[in-house]
């Protein structure tokens, strides 16, 4: 490390004002400080210094999201694996490790490698444009957003959706910490309304139509995602057969069984089927106080409390699937964790944040359960309580204005 801050040294006269290279010094001064400690003395005014800045923040949220990328990219050939009956559901998970981590590989790698060059490619332009350095915030919205896509999505499709995302989400609003919307889930919405078609069906496993298409598809195997399926018996009787055959997929020994979907050998977006890898990351973040967990287990509760209340209903197959199986499938766990929490889009009052993310959760399984059209409620859920995290910080700060108002006319008037 000390030979790349030599290097690092020798060359920024180059990069400051009257070098050659004095146009590229926002490029030179993000490597510079994502890569050290920034050496900026700060001259007047009152500061906080801390070592741990804001692109040290997002990297430890990276860090969080590698056991969620590593295991998303182990089950996307996993389940092409399983797709075309190399591998069955019996064997041991180990099976074929290096063929399933290549073949997973082959196809996350390049969404990641798009999402980064897009967006930092668009964050280097703004950057140039208002002469400050590259915002950070994109180094965790380039990796979650290839996370929330699924497997086979074209590649110019994500670019489409992360320079929308940037731009409209982002940047129209002045960058990294000033946008209203969560930036990754603003890419997957537009693309949901702009490419519906391209978003639904069996597009969760690699290559499963053209294998089904050519014959090659294991018998009984199926694409769609555990949503997908419940989905389909909204509206169906609980006794008919078509019912009774995809609920038999959530018992112990079905595909989607309890367990099954915690560990995430399940079909679905990337880095969204494993609830275990989500919460070894939320472990992390909640130990170094980056996210909140206020958010994560009033989210929680919310989801729980309306599968509960799903449950005691029981007016068809879906609501009678358990609450704790609600929330470990989909993207409910990932949109918790990575999502509710982000700094920016979440209520910032204390108070507030026990709110946002109960009625995140709440209204989560609420769309998903309401919406056959749309399995998925989370994104839209988030995304709502985004638009609604500062009216309630309004009303939680009005509210403690009032009670301190109160407090004080009391004291008045006892020492009167």
């Amino acid at each position: 490390m000390k030979a790349l801050h030599n290097l690092l040294d020798s060359i920024r006269p180059h990069f400051q004002e009257g070098g050659k290279l004095s146009k590229f010094w926002v490029v030179y001064d993000s490597l510079e400080t994502f890569a050290f400690t920034p050496g900026h003395a700060t001259k007047n005014g009152v500061h906080i210094r801390d070592g741990v800045d804001l692109k040290r923040t997002m990297f430890m949220v990276i860090v969080a999201l590698i056991p969620a990328l590593v295991f998303g990219t182990w089950n996307q050939g996993h389940q092409y694996l399983l797709s075309i009956g190399e591998i069955t559901p019996s064997d041991p998970l180990m099976t074929a490790l290096w063929d399933k981590l290549f073949i997973g590989a082959v196809k996350v790698l390049p969404l990641v490698v798009v999402s980064y060059g897009v967006g930092l490619g668009i964050e280097f332009v703004f950057a140039g444009m208002r002469g400050h350095s590259i915002n950070e915030g994109y180094l965790v919205s380039g990796m979650l957003i290839p996370l929330i896509m699924p497997v086979d999505c074209p590649l110019w499709m994500v670019a489409l959706a992360v320079a929308f995302a940037v731009i409209i989400a982002k940047e129209v609003f002045g960058g990294t910490g000033m946008n209203i919307l969560n930036v990754a889930l603003t890419a997957r919405a537009f693309l949901f309304f702009a490419y519906p078609k391209q978003l639904s069906g069996e597009i969760w496993i690699h290559n499963v139509k053209a294998s089904a298409d050519a014959g090659l598809l294991a018998d009984g195997y199926t694409g769609a995602t555990a949503l997908g399926h419940l989905a389909s018996t909204v509206g169906k009787g609980l006794d008919e057969p078509a019912v009774t055959g995809v609920m038999s997929m959530f018992g112990a020994d079905g595909m989607f069984s309890l367990s099954n979907s915690f560990l995430g050998l399940i079909p679905g977006s990337i880095g969204e089927t494993s609830a275990l890898a989500i919460l070894i990351g939320s472990a992390l973040l909640i130990w170094t106080g980056i996210g909140s967990w206020k958010i994560m287990s009033s989210f929680l509760a919310g989801g729980l409390v309306m599968g509960f209340l799903f449950n005691l209903l029981g007016l068809n197959a879906y609501m009678t699937l358990p609450a704790i199986h609600q929330v470990v499938m989909g993207g409910f766990m990932f949109g918790m964790v990575f999502m509710a929490t982000d700094p920016v889009s979440a209520a910032q009052t204390e108070r507030g944040k026990w709110i946002y993310g109960f009625f995140g959760g709440l209204l989560s399984i609420m769309i998903r359960v309401f919406n056959p059209a749309y399995p998925e409620g989370v994104m839209m859920a988030i995304l709502f309580m985004n638009v609604m995290a500062p009216l309630i910080d309004h009303y939680v700060i009005e509210a403690n204005v009032g009670k301190r108002e109160k407090r004080s006319l009391a004291a008045q008037g006892a020492t009167a």
